[in-house]
């Protein structure tokens, strides 16, 4: 409340706040008594929020600090990249393949160390917000106090008559100065309403981001979930290579020889899909070289994004279209597709409901009803299937391809591959973001291990 000292020490001696005529009284009060359960209920919402946690540091050079830390590590990342490029290009050996799996896993703990970084940056700012929130809610206790004074200033003076008003020696002169002293106490307390009003509404904006950044922070941990699997898959095949090897070159060689003499097994072996039955991995081939044909996008990368998305799938689980799809986005138009097909939409499975927004993507290609529908008559003039299945091997092979096409991975190389990719994961604004690097560097691992296969089975 903005009231001079003197104003209100003048009001309280004099008891004069009862010269307002008794008809405006009790609405007045009754105003008053609106406006502070208003603000209790206001203080009560953010009382309840964290409080900011003590540190030595400035927020300034927090930030500065972790976006030298963040910097110095993506170097090293890129350092670790280059370097496996250039040992790819080696010769084969036991050597060669341990240090580029080694280089794979420091790369990734570098990338859980960046995305540590990242979440301690956010943790800044929730500090930061939330420290905004209590000094907001510190000004509306205040302005919740100074009201609650004029409550109780106005009750006080409901009970003084006009005889003890007389009876008190002021003059005449006195009761009007109080009676123009009393307007300005008025005209302060619509003011302060305003006021009032204008936090109440920075408040509910300041606390919609803090919820945004809790969001953010949530979503980043899931992802580190996935990172630390990512590792672990990686150790176990250095393991598993040196437990056959035994260190040796020479066993290491017999090995390779091995396997390159089993195409036939290559051909037969399973090629997991998400959501769907397996088939023969000499089968996704064909359908990804036909598809790459039409497309321009490489063979091995089309099976890698899907054999990525059969990993998170794994981890994430499936879900239903009533609990886990977009109610009104996606929803009415997976009834329709499914009415197209012929399909029960309570027997398909789709992908659950996952930490960073909707579930509800159909089949291996993971597309959900609403991209389907834009990209359903390419896939059918592509594929001869009309109207297209989701849950089709072939159908979904295309799909995937035709929409890393259109995020630009046939343009063939290895820079566009992998942007492709983490465009088809987390879309083309948030594609660039390091927090989802790991699905981008997990596509391009399979799509070498893949690219040896295939090259295998074509004889090179």
């Amino acid at each position: 409340m903005r009231l001079t000292e003197n104003t209100m020490e003048h009001a309280e001696r004099n008891g004069i706040l009862h010269i307002m005529r008794a008809d405006r009284r009790p609405i007045l009060t009754a105003c008053l008594i609106y406006v502070l359960i208003g603000l209790m209920a206001v203080s009560i919402a953010f009382t309840s929020l964290p409080a900011p946690l003590a540190s030595a540091e400035t927020l300034e050079e927090r930030r500065a600090r972790l976006e030298s830390e963040l910097a110095a590590l993506e170097s090293e990342i890129r350092e670790l990249s280059v370097f496996k490029v250039e040992k790819s290009r080696e010769r084969v050996s036991l050597e060669r393949d341990i240090a580029i799996l080694e280089a794979q896993i420091n790369e990734a703990q570098l990338s859980i160390r960046r995305r540590d970084l990242i979440l301690n940056q956010i943790q800044g700012d929730i500090t930061d917000k939330t420290q905004t929130i209590v000094d907001l809610n510190l000004k509306v206790k205040r302005e919740q106090s100074s009201l609650a004074q004029l409550i109780r200033r106005t009750r006080e003076v409901d009970d003084v008559s006009l005889v003890e008003l007389v009876l008190s020696g002021s003059s005449l002169s006195e009761m009007f100065s109080d009676i123009d002293n009393f307007a300005e106490i008025q005209q302060a307390l619509g003011v302060s309403f305003k006021e009032i009003a204008m936090l109440k509404d920075d408040l509910s904006a300041r606390k919609e981001v803090l919820e945004s950044k809790h969001k953010e922070e949530s979503d980043l941990r899931q992802l580190q979930v996935l990172e630390r699997q990512a590792i672990e898959r990686r150790e176990n095949e250095k393991k598993d290579i040196l437990d056959v090897t035994a260190g040796q070159e020479q066993a290491y060689q017999k090995m390779i020889t091995e396997r390159e003499k089993n195409a036939a097994e290559i051909r037969s072996a399973l090629f997991s899909l998400r959501d769907s039955s397996a088939i023969k991995f000499g089968d996704a081939y064909r359908y990804a070289t036909d598809a790459s044909a039409k497309t321009g996008v490489r063979p091995a990368l089309i099976l890698a994004i899907l054999a990525e998305e059969s990993n998170l799938g794994e981890n994430v689980g499936t879900g239903n279209w009533r609990d886990d799809m977009h109610p009104t986005r996606d929803a009415p138009v997976f009834e329709e597709l499914m009415r197209e097909l012929g399909l029960d939409p309570d027997q398909m499975p789709v992908s659950k409901k996952p930490w960073y927004g909707w579930g509800g993507a159909m089949g291996p290609a993971q597309f959900i009803p609403s991209t389907w529908i834009l990209y359903k008559d390419r896939i059918a003039q592509m594929t001869g299937e009309n109207p297209p299945n989701p849950w089709t091997p072939r159908t979904a092979i295309f799909a995937s391809a035709i929409l890393m096409e259109d995020n630009g991975a046939d343009k063939g190389t290895r820079d566009a591959e992998r942007l492709a990719a983490l465009r088809y994961f987390a879309g083309w604004t948030n594609a660039t973001k390091s927090a989802y690097a790991f699905y981008g560097d997990d596509v391009m691992r399979l799509a070498d291990k893949f690219q040896a296969q295939v090259d295998i089975l074509e004889g090179r």
